[in-house]
């Protein structure tokens, strides 16, 4: 009988792998035919293609804007986690809250946004009479993408500095060491693991933009590849550039794991860590409080503001059919890929936590590389695969969900992993000594404890996968036209009006997410 059970528990953990397998299949097949579309041709013409000075000048764009958003985010975020996490400002619940409420709008809304606000119709001179140029370019990308991205840093920044040991400050200052000095001695080095995780999803995010700097009209790689699929059909070259901008998010991943090497910041020593007392601010706590507000009002009251203006210039007829259809198309797709990528984070975690091993590390790492790999080349890979290998799958729901899910899977690992960190494995050893078999115990002793964790998986799935635009552009069915979509062709043609139900449907389907996500005590931030 035990020689039995063993075979079964066996037999169990082989199978484990098999959903396992078939992640690791979904996303480095692709990324392989990727390869050989880019080296199908002669290496005199690949050359050609990669050192032509449009490549040169997409890079540099691609690098100066990445900087740029990463510069001005951690300076944006910086102050306003400091601010609500260490002084007495007020209402710092509320300010929290709408810090993190710009991940309620995508990128691409907040282009429209800003776009719609400016000019000589738009928002602010109708309100005030003050004419703003339209921005574009580079400094319309840049704005868009600092206002909607800078909670990934504030939300990390501020429980870092919640979690500070107050007893180191206080040690540095019985030293005799200046505010200034303590700040860059103790303070900022223990931020250094907030920066870097914040600053990494900031990096991947504006290397994989497409929206933003496809309605600024900013060349990057991202939005050259779309041009060279769509309008020049180079197909070679699109996936040249796709992997040259493969090559600068994984550069960005090594650079990162670099910085934090051989670093510890874990307090040592006994005792007991404090609570910090919150610095006074005396006079200056209503003007931080009025600066705080500014910031929830550029990158959240702007986009609405801006949205419902346009909304009142006219709706049209159908209007409230068209809203529905593109919401159904959005949930269509978005649904089943949160709930598949939560099923699948499941088998990963289990064999990373319970039966850690080089071989379940690099699995956990391949759900890790799809994350990491722009949106717009994802897609065009599962392109270039279907077309070759599977043509019957090619734009069908069910191939748009499984890119979601493949791409958005470490989204959906983290919070898994965590419950399961949490969740005893003696509980399932018990079930098991009372006759329950392997698949049954887990079940039974392990899943209820995960039910948080999988609740938010889904949720953050759920809310990137709806939000979503370069792989909806690329692998949508025909007839597919899903809030995102919509919204992103009509404010590509200056149709502010027609643009903003489907911006403002996207922003509101997508804030009770991301409080949600505050409400269980995560960081949206944290995939």
């Amino acid at each position: 009988m035990a020689h039995v059970r063993r075979g079964v528990a066996a037999l169990w953990r082989r199978s484990l792998w098999i959903p396992v397998g078939a992640v690791a299949v979904g996303v480095l097949v692709p990324l392989g035919y990727l390869v050989a579309r880019a080296f199908s041709a002669d290496p005199s013409t690949l050359a050609d293609l990669v050192f032509r000075a449009r490549t040169l000048r997409l890079a540099g764009n691609t690098v100066g804007l990445t900087v740029a958003v990463l510069t001005s985010t951690v300076a944006l975020a910086l102050p306003l986690a400091w601010l609500v996490a260490r002084t007495d400002v007020p209402a710092r619940r509320l300010f929290t809250i709408l810090g993190a409420l710009p991940l309620a709008v995508p990128g691409y809304v907040m282009a429209y946004a800003l776009l719609a606000a400016t000019g000589s119709n738009g928002l602010v001179a109708e309100v005030t009479g003050l004419v703003i140029p339209r921005p574009g370019g580079f400094t319309g990308a840049w704005l868009a993408l600092t206002l909607t991205l800078f909670p990934y840093l504030f939300l990390g920044l501020r429980a870092s500095l919640l979690g500070l040991d107050p007893s180191l400050d206080e040690a540095a200052r019985t030293l005799g060491a200046s505010p200034w000095r303590r700040a860059q001695t103790v303070v900022l080095p223990q931020l250094r693991p907030a920066l870097l995780a914040g600053g990494l999803l900031v990096g991947l995010h504006v290397l994989g933009d497409f929206g933003v700097v496809s309605l600024m009209r900013f060349e990057t790689f991202s939005f050259a590849i779309y041009l060279q699929y769509t309008a020049a059909y180079d197909r070679v070259y699109a996936a040249a550039l796709a992997l040259l901008l493969i090559g600068l998010t994984g550069a960005l991943l090594i650079g990162e794991a670099r910085l934090l090497r051989g670093r510890r910041f874990a307090r040592i020593g006994a005792g007991t860590a404090r609570r910090q007392r919150a610095v006074a601010l005396g006079g200056w706590r209503w003007p931080a409080a009025l600066g705080l507000g500014s910031v929830a009002g550029v990158s959240v009251g702007v986009p609405v503001a801006a949205t419902l203006f346009w909304m009142g210039r006219g709706l049209e007829d159908g209007l409230w059919g068209e809203l529905a259809s593109g919401l159904l198309d959005s949930v269509s797709a978005a649904l089943p890929a949160a709930l598949l990528a939560a099923a699948l984070a499941i088998p990963v975690a289990v064999l990373s936590v319970r039966r850690p091993s080089r071989a379940s590390s690099a699995a956990e790492r391949v759900a890790y590389l799809g994350y990491a790999t722009p949106p717009l080349a994802f897609a065009l890979a599962f392109v270039f695969v279907s077309i070759r290998a599977v043509p019957w799958a090619y734009q069908t729901l069910g191939l748009l969900v499984i890119a979601y899910a493949l791409h958005f899977l470490a989204e959906a690992l983290g919070p898994v992993r965590t419950s399961l960190y949490q969740a005893s494995a003696q509980a399932e050893e018990a079930a098991r000594t009372l006759g329950r078999g392997p698949l049954r115990a887990f079940v039974e002793a392990t899943l209820p404890t995960l039910r948080r964790g999988l609740g938010v998986s889904v949720a953050l799935v759920f809310l990137s996968a709806i939000k979503e635009l370069p792989i909806a552009f690329l692998l949508s069915p025909l007839g597919f036209e899903s809030l995102a979509l919509r919204s992103w062709a009509a404010a590509g043609e200056s149709l502010f009006a027609v643009a903003a139900p489907y911006a403002l449907a996207l922003i509101a389907v997508s804030m009770p997410i991301v409080a949600l996500a505050l409400r269980d005590g995560r960081d949206a931030s944290q995939p």
